[in-house]
């Protein structure tokens, strides 16, 4: 009668721990949403494309996680474009920071989608297009990003270290409005075209060392779009003014607003 009970004691310990072993289907936490739309509550859902172009990452990607009510990924131009459509279009706006040069390819290779056509359906689908730093120099032979940006010529000059003064050149604008002009180091661009004036320059400077236009925004069709010349390293990345140009420009360019003044 013992060995029995032993036994069946020794059964019934056996079933509970296969069972506690079994694997069961994770809950999914609380608020999670699909993979097409993760972002946080009403934070903006922002990609941040590089490529092309060596940067600082822990600086910058520290940057970017503290931009008010924005929900940056970083990723490779590669990985942007091979991303499923629906991946790309749940995006509220596309942060270029790269610099390829030439032309885009139209079929980037074995899983590396098509660039050219994932950057075109940006602004066909009317989402907001922020171009920073060098990305204004990339792709310098493609029309279509001289008509984004709104220079047709982008062979250039640059020095880096330079102490600009920045001017508030429109103080009405939604990405400057309420901001006094303020001092920064950064590299200087001159871009040789010519601006083609349409839209509006937001932020300007006087050095000999850097075109006038330091940031413009722009349309191009429903595409809303903000250049800003400034964002070389760490030493402009952490003034309050460029992050604040830089986190109202990529709002203004998905047609919302972020309160930057917590």
């Amino acid at each position: 009668m013992r060995t029995q009970i032993t036994l069946a004691t020794l059964a019934v310990l056996l079933l509970a721990a296969v069972v506690s072993c079994t694997p069961t289907a994770d809950p999914q936490p609380a608020g999670q949403q699909s993979s097409a739309d993760t972002s946080d509550g009403d934070s903006l859902r922002v990609a941040v494309v590089t490529g092309g172009h060596a940067f600082d990452v822990p600086n910058f990607y520290r940057l970017l996680r503290q931009l008010p009510g924005i929900d940056a990924y970083p990723q490779h131009i590669d990985h942007f474009a091979s991303s499923p459509e629906e991946v790309r279009d749940a995006y509220d706006a596309i942060v270029f920071y790269g610099m390829n040069q030439g032309l885009p390819v139209e079929k980037g290779g074995d899983r590396k989608g098509n660039p050219k056509a994932a950057v075109e359906r940006i602004v066909q689908q009317g989402q907001g297009v922020v171009v920073l730093h060098h990305a204004l120099l990339a792709w310098e032979e493609w029309d279509f990003w001289n008509e984004l940006i709104g220079f047709d010529d982008r062979n250039f000059a640059w020095k880096d270290g330079l102490q600009l003064n920045i001017a508030i050149a429109d103080t009405t604008h939604p990405i400057t409005a309420g901001m006094n002009d303020f001092k920064t180091v950064d590299e200087g661009y001159i871009l040789h075209g010519k601006y083609d004036g349409k839209g509006k320059v937001l932020l300007t400077t006087e050095h000999e060392n850097a075109m006038p236009e330091v940031a413009w925004a722009r349309e191009q069709g429903d595409c809303r779009v903000f250049c800003l010349a400034l964002g070389h390293d760490n030493e402009a990345w952490t003034n309050p003014d460029f992050c604040k140009i830089l986190g109202r420009g990529i709002a203004w360019s998905a047609d919302k607003s972020v309160d930057d003044e917590k």
